[in-house]
């Protein structure tokens, strides 16, 4: 049906809004853009004493040197064997936990659910001694044990498992379990086909984010071949330069994965987005 409301919105208001709009993703992109050309300029470029949008000759062969410099490879390695395991271990973990909270009845449910949301009021800054003390009593200090365990699960993929999960009929449930299927059986065959959207979320938010981690590695990791490629960063931190141009190449190299990663499960994250309006 075509919407008369169109005609009613000025001209020059929509064109205002066009601009609008296309300045505030211009200024969102700006700090990307600096990045890709950083990236591409020579150490002279760094200390010629004026900004270098576009360098007069691209120094492609930063993105070469890089590999040669630090052991980058690893690094890489490292931040998908962390970021990859977390993210497995939430899908595995976060769903099942959802479950219980949204469709069992067992006493102080409500109270437990409330202090797991209270996790998510807490900065990390708070849990971060205590957890680096209990991680290093129990000797996972430089391991990859050390990097994944603490963040097997999280109180926000419980929390968006659970709300996906309590819009499906108990009676659905219920039916499942006159037939003879157990909680597990249950879960597996009538609510894990629902949460595909959701769990394609979780997997992708939780990827991305752990790929990003800085802090807990930093604390966590002492030798160079246990280091994601955020701290592997440091190394171009020089008491006297850094190296600018080879730390934005390691941030391109950082952004390549997660926007990959993205562009896959765009659909599937659209989707989620969607039938969380519909609840």
């Amino acid at each position: 049906m075509y919407d008369r409301s169109r005609d009613r919105v000025p001209l020059w208001l929509r064109i205002s809004i066009g601009a609008l709009l296309v300045i505030a993703v211009f200024l969102a992109m700006l700090p990307f853009l600096y990045m890709v050309s950083l990236s591409l300029q020579s150490d002279a470029d760094l200390f010629s004493g004026e900004v270098v949008v576009i360098p007069e000759q691209p120094q492609w062969l930063n993105y070469i040197t890089i590999w040669e410099e630090a052991p980058f490879a690893r690094f890489i390695l490292n931040s998908f064997v962390i970021a990859g395991a977390i993210s497995f271990l939430h899908v595995v973990f976060d769903p099942l936990i959802g479950y219980v909270f949204a469709k069992m009845q067992f006493p102080g449910r409500r109270i437990m659910f409330a202090a797991l949301l209270s996790t998510l009021m807490l900065p990390f800054f708070i849990r971060l001694v205590p957890l680096y003390i209990l991680t290093a009593e129990v000797g996972l200090l430089n391991t990859y044990t050390g990097l994944i365990l603490p963040f097997a699960m999280s109180g926000f993929g419980i929390f968006l498992m659970r709300q996906f999960i309590l819009p499906i009929p108990d009676d659905l449930l219920d039916a499942a379990r006159v037939d003879g299927g157990g909680e597990l059986r249950v879960f597996w065959d009538i609510v894990l086909p629902q949460l595909y959207p959701a769990i394609a979320t979780l997997a992708l938010l939780t990827f991305v984010f752990q790929f990003n981690e800085f802090l807990w590695p930093l604390v966590v990791v002492s030798s160079e071949q246990m280091r994601p490629i955020t701290t592997g960063l440091t190394l171009f931190n020089q008491e006297y330069f850094t190296r600018w141009n080879l730390t934005a190449v390691g941030g391109m190299l950082m952004f390549i994965p997660c926007l990959l990663l993205f562009l896959f499960a765009q659909r599937f994250f659209i989707r989620s987005v969607m039938l969380s309006g519909m609840k």
